[in-house]
């Protein structure tokens, strides 16, 4: 199964870096994603034009590859977070995925090394509710969870 994640230098940047400008542009967006470009521009130092250049540049060379909505999952009734580690049985990888794919509760599907092949986040309403879908999983491998207390650290944009 291929993954969407690729190790490529960005095309259209110098020498495949980010520089300052780049730089300022990406923290200045992981902040605040709707800000306008005049806004941008303020923030950098430099003109509109140039800044949506510059964004136009870092979109097509894949740096930047969209623009994302960040819902709370407690705050439409999903307080409940499990990362769920699986261990697929033999010749059931492409099923897991799948699954996984399908599953509306996983909000996120990683394929990892390891013993374990696959981890995903799975938002449920209720401890309880956490069961079925596990279930669900257990028909392909063996399932081990862990629930999310806190989290001090939120996501956050790498390498900015």
């Amino acid at each position: 199964m291929p993954s969407k994640r690729t190790a490529r230098p960005p095309d259209g940047l110098p020498n495949g870096n980010l520089d300052d400008v780049n730089r300022t542009i990406l923290r200045a967006l992981a902040d605040d994603p709707r800000q306008s470009t005049a806004e941008l521009a303020r923030t950098v130092g430099m003109s509109a034009p140039a800044v949506r250049e510059r964004v136009g540049r870092l979109e097509r060379a894949g740096v930047i590859r969209g623009y994302r909505l960040d819902v709370d999952p407690a705050a439409i009734g999903l307080p409940v977070t499990a990362w769920v580690r699986i261990r697929p049985g033999p010749g059931q990888l492409p099923k897991l995925a799948d699954l996984a794919q399908r599953t509306p509760q996983v909000s996120e599907c990683h394929r990892i090394s390891g013993e374990d092949c696959f981890l995903l986040k799975v938002h449920v309403p209720a401890v309880a509710e956490l069961e079925g879908v596990l279930d669900a999983f257990l028909l392909f491998g063996q399932t081990t969870s862990s629930f999310v207390v806190a989290t001090p650290v939120e996501p956050r944009t790498p390498g900015i």
